[in-house]
Parts: C-alpha cells; structure tokens; sequence
C-alpha cells in the first residue's frame, strides 16, 4: 500500500492513519471501519461501531481498532488527533464544508464530545485541490475573503489554507498542522481528482486508535 502518512502524526505509536492515492483502493479494513454518506455540508457525527452512519462529513471516535474513513478526490482530507483523551476524527472538507466551517465544528465537537482541549490536538491535512488549480467564480470567491488569490484570469481559492485558519481560530496551535502540500490535479498519475477527470475515482484518508 502506498498511502501517505503525516510525520506530526507518525509520533504516536497508537495511531493508524495514511491518505490513499489512487493506487490504493479502499484500503481500509471495511469489517471494522465506520464511514458516512458525504454531503458536503459541515455535519460532525460520533461514532463507535463500523458501518455507515448517515449523512455527514466529519466522524469522531474514542473507540479502539474503529478506523473512520473520508473520500476524497480534490476536496480536503483532514484528520485530527488527541493525544490526551486519546480520541480521532477525520473530516471532509470540500469547498461548502469549508465555508460553513466544518474543521472548527470538529473541533468544536471534540471538545463537546470527549472534552479535548483544542491547543493539545494534532492536525494533518492531505492531499486536495491547490491554490493552483482550485478556479472558481465570483460567487464561490466572495464566500472565501482573504483566501482568494486574483493573479489569474479568474479568481483561485486556497483551500488548505482557510482550514488551517479554521484550526487555529478553533485553538488548534500552528506547529501541531501539518499540510502535505500535494495537490490532487496536478498529479494525474497519483491522485484522482474530480476536477481534472469528471470521474467517481475516489482517496481514501482515515485514521484509528489501535489500543
């Protein structure tokens, strides 16, 4: 399997996690992973069973040996650790998500569900459309004010960027983000991106606590 790993995230030993590329399929165990019909909206739902569990675009989880898988193809994969109360969650974030602020509602969530303090989290983002290559129109720019770069003929959103902005805002601390700095449409031979294809090719991102 070539999934890709954060270093940030690497440091705990009791954690599972990789961003697939297309290569890897689903390569989560299904029989022990919990997964949600993504909406591309900002809904967070706990979890502690595999199987799908609704509509949604965010899962946390303190359960042992549960991965919580996202997919994506352009959108943002996002994962989160806590390393204190020992909980997960994984986060889909495309553009909608991100502009109803589905990171900080996340964190929010943790904070709620498992009492996570906000600065002891520990963020990775993968691979996802770039500044790049992310065009959009007017009205998608005018949702992103300070992320929208106008060097282009039209204007480009920096998605990974107002994540992060997202993160810190909700507390998370900016040395414990870590972006791989990959973008989906520039790689053809390494990541589908829906933007570039028009195809159903989706990455798998997810993360679990094995004990």
């Amino acid at each position: 399997m070539s999934a890709l790993r954060s270093q940030l995230l690497s440091e705990f030993d009791w954690v599972g996690h990789g961003f697939g590329t297309r290569d890897d399929g689903y390569w989560t165990p299904q029989a022990r992973t919990a997964a949600l019909h993504q909406v591309h909206g900002a809904g967070v739902v706990r979890v502690d069973a595999p199987g799908h569990h609704g509509d949604g675009d965010a899962l946390i989880a303190q359960a042992v040996n549960l991965w919580l898988e996202i997919r994506t193809a352009d959108c943002v994969p996002l994962l989160l650790v806590d390393p204190v109360r020992r909980a997960v969650a994984a986060v889909h974030a495309g553009w909608r998500g991100t502009a109803t602020w589905i990171a900080g509602l996340t964190v929010d969530a943790m904070r709620r569900e498992f009492h996570s303090e906000p600065g002891e989290l520990y963020a990775a983002i993968g691979p996802c459309i770039g500044s790049c290559c992310f065009e959009v129109g007017d009205e998608v720019a005018a949702q992103f004010p300070g992320y929208t770069i106008n060097n282009y003929t039209r204007p480009h959103v920096d998605l990974v960027s107002a994540n992060v902005s997202q993160l810190t805002a909700a507390g998370v601390r900016s040395e414990r983000i870590d972006s791989l700095g990959l973008c989906t449409v520039c790689e053809p031979a390494r990541f589908h991106s829906f933007r570039r294809d028009r195809g159903d090719g989706r990455m798998v991102a997810a993360v679990a606590i094995h004990c």
